[in-house]
């Protein structure tokens, strides 16, 4: 008998605290179909990011473009943890590596094939200035896709990384911009 009253005051502890962990999680549940567009959209959008910013680690001259493309990845990286993780919390599919797909080229930045194959095979200076400049193109992107995230998602945390894309882009659009002015030409 006694080990019944402590196992009911366990259950009922148990109960009080899975309710109070799902009311603190219900927020996320919070979203509309602008969210999941953005969170779809941005993964893959990321993803070529982070294979561009991987791209310069190797082929880069400039130690600059080196840097920068080190703060593109590891600002982005846990971004697509993060939007990896909300999409499977509101029961929608993550997407997988867009390599070859069509589908990606409708987002706004995103590079093709084409452009990718020419990045890699680009040497030197000339690397650094198309990476810049494609890097320009990119971050342009994601910045439209974030304003429209801002004006019609509905969740509050991905309002508010599309806000911080929106910032941390923006500001490397303006060192890209001056870096590539300080770039050689040939």
């Amino acid at each position: 008998m006694r080990h019944r009253l402590w196992i009911t005051p366990a259950l009922i502890l148990l109960g009080v605290l899975t309710a109070c962990s799902n009311d603190q999680a219900a927020p996320a549940a919070d979203f509309n179909d602008a969210d999941v567009t953005f969170a779809t959209q941005m993964i893959p959008h990321h993803q070529q990011a982070v294979q561009m910013a991987s791209m310069a680690g190797y082929s880069a001259t400039s130690a600059e473009v080196k840097k920068l493309a080190t703060a593109i990845k590891a600002a982005q990286d846990p971004e697509i943890k993060t939007l990896s993780t909300w999409l499977v919390t509101w029961g929608k599919p993550v997407p997988t590596p867009v390599h070859g797909e069509h589908g990606a080229h409708e987002m706004p930045g995103m590079m093709t094939e084409d452009d990718m194959s020419n990045l890699g095979n680009a040497k030197g200076a000339q690397f650094d200035r198309q990476w810049t400049q494609l890097m320009i193109e990119h971050h342009q992107g994601a910045l439209v896709m974030a304003k429209t995230e801002q004006s019609t998602g509905k969740n509050p945390e991905a309002v508010a990384l599309a806000g911080k894309i929106q910032s941390d882009q923006s500001r490397e659009i303006t060192t890209l911009q001056r870096l590539l002015t300080q770039l050689p030409t040939a």
